[in-house]
């Protein structure tokens, strides 16, 4: 895992054209990117439907970059080891869908890979705060789940803000991503309240030279 004074750009791959994905993920690769994320949908938790472990496992085949799914499922604690074989260096799991969000937690470190725990825009921060100490990594969804291509909802800054004051008292490696309207003009100002993991995707995938894209973001976080 990587630690939480490091910036990374995870592209989101939800928004890739899967009918060119080797060339794509080796364009981020190029570009510098260090992580992918992996939009697991359901189409219960979330209204639509992604793709699943096939896909995952698919992309682990193409890339040695490090593979974080963001399980938008119901009961995920019947699919980490699904997720976990396929190849996912990360697994995170929303808060809103498990009842024993402390077993969860600890059904996935004893696979030995890392966990994170999500919450949705409407959830407040204070959900998550006993659990702060014993997860990788907390995702603020910065969007309301399900569909690519949303625009960044403001007060979701001031979640992260409070997250990293959280952090610095329980858990001063803890990794805090954002998810949803991620874009060159916002991304520095997420960067600065706390966030230090992005998961960008229409605004990379979107573009005429994806790789470009990659070093545009990482030029404007200094990384």
């Amino acid at each position: 895992m990587k630690e939480s004074n490091n910036l990374i750009l995870a592209p989101s791959i939800l928004n890739s054209n899967f009918t060119n994905l080797y060339s794509q993920i080796k364009e981020i690769e190029k570009g510098g990117a260090e992580w992918i994320h992996l939009d697991i949908m359901d189409g219960h938790f979330v209204p639509n439907i992604s793709f699943g472990p096939l896909i995952v496992q698919t992309v682990n085949s193409i890339t040695d970059l490090f593979l974080d799914a963001h399980l938008m499922i119901d009961n995920p604690e019947k699919f980490i080891e699904m997720f976990k074989d396929a190849g996912s260096d990360l697994i995170t799991i929303h808060i809103e869908v498990c009842d024993n969000i402390h077993k969860s937690i600890e059904s996935i470190k004893n696979l030995g890979i890392s966990v994170g725990v999500s919450l949705n825009p409407d959830t407040p921060i204070e959900k998550i705060i006993d659990i702060v100490p014993y997860v990788d990594l907390v995702l603020i969804m910065t969007v309301f789940p399900g569909f690519g291509g949303q625009e960044f909802i403001p007060y979701t800054l001031d979640k992260v803000k409070k997250l990293k004051e959280i952090a610095g008292k329980n858990n001063d490696k803890l990794l805090i991503q954002v998810d949803g309207g991620i874009t060159i003009e916002n991304i520095r100002k997420i960067a600065d309240a706390g966030a230090n993991v992005f998961v960008v995707g229409s605004a990379i995938f979107h573009q005429p030279n994806i790789e470009e894209a990659v070093k545009k973001f990482r030029n404007i976080l200094g990384i």
